[in-house]
């Protein structure tokens, strides 16, 4: 089932959802909406690329989608170069994504929505995570044009020959861009030169869909950071970026902080069985309530921290960075030097991940911090967890809710390009393991069948 957006109906919905009408009581002064502005149109870092190089990556493709393209018209082609990246066509201008903003001399900048603006059932739904993004090979092929083109390179396209950006699409190494950025400020944010680290625990991430922050108080799946409109500039700390940037930019990302928290969770589109979902809401009541929450009316969220021996799943996150880096963030101006960060000084050096709220958890897939299990299904099976999946662009599977996948008992083949490779989650390397979370090991086939039909309507 789809939903047709028009012109203006992409933040029509997000605040239909939210509940918040610009210029109301809610919103006094249209901050939301200004919030979604400014992110949709002021670059905030350097462009990656230009029109003339997003027009020529299609050179950079493998057969036979080259001669697909070279054939095709200028329009298409740019579709087709669109869905490859897992970008998402802007409703207003199908030519250009929304997780770039585009300016009038067609310099495309990364947005925060990169991550955090994607699609379910090819619909793009506001705050949900960019499962589809393909970060490396999109920065890999820009950088082939820019060198056949002798164009300078940005910041993206040197970055990456140090600091894998990505392993999987849809997946991102975001933890350790936020750790080699500050390594080189201070706390107030000044410049502090040092040689690059080569120690890092590089691992990929999914992102948190954004209708969940109004929820949490604090941020990352360890928790350790007090959530702000601060923090939320913390990937700003390009070089160019000067602290005098971040002070002049602040009331802007009062307004994005805003635009996010007037977010709500998308509704299950299809038809929910009733009777079983009342049978599973008891299910959930017994078994997960006490991590998740609970939800309706009177509803409360724990932001309860699991220890790590108990939840199970892949430690690489928990384990990549350390007590001084967590605290130099928190004691930075980002953390109002530490005012923000007193409530949650134990987590420093947590001993797990903070169970997420799941409004909305059938818009999420894939799952877990690493997003190696595609569908809820598989959440509730452990043991039927694939080893190796690869996603369809846009497919959604009812059944199982969650990813349409295609399984396989390892790599198809090890001579993939890596463009290709990175189309396959490998649950077998580093930091990418589906395992933990086997809660449901305790329910029976009824009781597991009535709790996905309930995790449906939260």
């Amino acid at each position: 089932m789809k939903k047709s957006f028009g012109p203006h109906g992409f933040v029509a919905i997000a605040v239909a959802w939210a509940g918040v009408t610009i210029g109301s009581e809610l919103d006094p002064a249209g901050s939301a909406a200004r919030g979604w502005t400014v992110l949709r149109t002021k670059s905030y870092l350097p462009a990656d690329l230009d029109q003339e190089v997003f027009d020529e990556l299609w050179t950079t493709w493998e057969e036979p989608l080259r001669s697909r393209a070279e054939q095709a018209p200028l329009a298409e082609r740019r579709r087709m170069a669109i869905e490859r990246y897992g970008l998402v066509p802007d409703p207003t201008d199908p030519a250009r994504p929304l997780q770039y903003v585009v300016d009038a001399e067609g310099r495309w900048t990364m947005s925060c929505l990169a991550c955090h603006q994607g699609q379910v059932r090819g619909v793009p739904v506001p705050g949900v995570p960019n499962s589809t993004y393909a970060l490396e090979t999109l920065t890999e092929e820009v950088r082939a044009v820019k060198i056949r083109q002798r164009k300078p390179l940005a910041h993206m396209d040197v970055g990456s020959m140090f600091l894998p950006l990505g392993t999987t699409n849809g997946t991102t190494n975001a933890v350790m861009f936020g750790v080699a950025l500050m390594r080189h400020r201070d706390a107030d944010l000044g410049i502090v030169r040092k040689p690059p680290r080569f120690d890092l625990s590089h691992h990929d991430m999914d992102a948190p869909a954004w209708w969940h922050y109004a929820k949490r108080k604090s941020l990352y799946a360890d928790g350790f950071a007090p959530k702000g409109h601060r923090m939320l500039m913390q990937f700003l700390l390009v070089e160019q970026n000067g602290p005098e940037k971040f002070r002049e930019w602040e009331e802007e990302f009062r307004a994005i902080e805003r635009w996010i928290e007037s977010l709500e969770a998308p509704p299950w589109p299809g038809r929910v069985d009733r009777d079983l979902a009342v049978a599973g809401e008891r299910v959930f009541t017994a078994t997960c309530a006490e991590c998740h929450g609970t939800y309706g009316v009177g509803g409360a969220y724990p932001e309860r921290l699991v220890p790590i021996a108990e939840i199970g799943t892949d430690r690489t996150r928990l384990d990549s960075l350390t007590a001084t880096e967590r605290r130099a963030l928190n004691d930075s101006w980002f953390g109002h030097y530490g005012r923000d960060a007193e409530p949650l000084r134990e987590r420093e050096q947590p001993e797990g991940y903070v169970a997420p709220p799941l409004d909305g958890v059938w818009a999420t897939a894939p799952y877990f911090h690493n997003g190696s299990v595609p569908t809820l299904w598989h959440v509730l099976h452990p043991a039927e967890r694939p080893v190796v999946w690869q996603r369809t662009a846009t497919g959604y599977d009812d059944a199982r809710v969650g990813l349409e996948i295609e399984a396989f008992p390892e790599m198809p083949s090890d001579k993939l390009r890596s463009a290709e490779r990175r189309r396959y989650f490998d649950t077998r390397k580093p930091g990418k393991s589906a395992a933990g979370h086997d809660f449901a090991d305790v329910l029976d086939a009824d009781e597991k069948r009535a709790l996905l039909e309930y995790l449906k309507t939260l």
